[in-house]
């Protein structure tokens, strides 16, 4: 007798969210230390989820994200949307389109602590050194590093216990990096990436 076939996995849920990336006077970059999922433990660009049920749009949601976590008060004239991001079962609990913003207005000092976690100021070279996200560390800052200026769109298949596989959809270039500064050059076909090993 056949063995009964194995049941389909459930289906998981699709959020939209936003992650801004906003620095200080000095230019370094504010992170948030999360004390919540998902992401829990670990430093990540502010940000949340679209509020789609009253249909705002992605560049509604940063500005309201960031004045909500940060009481930073700034406007869509000040977010430059530089990438988009389809992460595919993100820690086997859902799939995410992140929109990412530079927000072009400094923000003036550290923001106090709240439910979410904790805020840090930090170089993009020290970013390198602290607990991030995996896909953060081989897709999100290598992107931010090199396409900020641009934008480009990309998809990540995150299933956990799989290699991490990053296919970047459309580039389109932006100012060229400053000196000094460390780019990437990330072909525009898919790349298999081990999840747990940086770039």
């Amino acid at each position: 007798m056949p063995a009964p076939s194995e049941s389909p996995a459930p289906p998981l849920p699709h959020k939209t969210a936003v992650l801004v990336f906003v620095k200080n006077y000095s230019g370094e970059l504010l992170l948030l230390l999360r004390a919540k999922p998902p992401n829990l433990g670990v430093w990540s660009p502010l940000g949340g989820k679209v509020e789609t049920a009253r249909g705002e749009s992605p560049h509604e949601c940063a500005v309201r994200e960031t004045r909500e976590e940060t009481g930073h008060v700034i406007t869509a004239a000040d977010l430059h949307l530089f990438g988009m991001i389809a992460e595919k079962a993100y820690e086997g609990d859902a799939h995410w389109l992140l929109f990412l913003f530079c927000c072009t207005k400094p923000v003036a000092g550290l923001p106090p602590a709240m439910a979410e976690g904790r805020f840090g100021f930090f170089t993009r070279a020290a970013i390198d050194a602290l607990p991030i996200p995996d896909t953060d560390r081989t897709a999100l800052w290598p992107v931010y590093d090199r396409h900020r200026d641009g934008f480009v769109a990309l998809k990540a298949d995150c299933h956990p216990g799989q290699p991490l596989r990053v296919e970047f959809e459309e580039i389109m270039p932006g100012t060229p990096a400053r000196a000094g500064e460390t780019t990437l050059d990330f072909p525009s076909r898919a790349q298999t990436l081990p999840a747990s090993t940086p770039p």
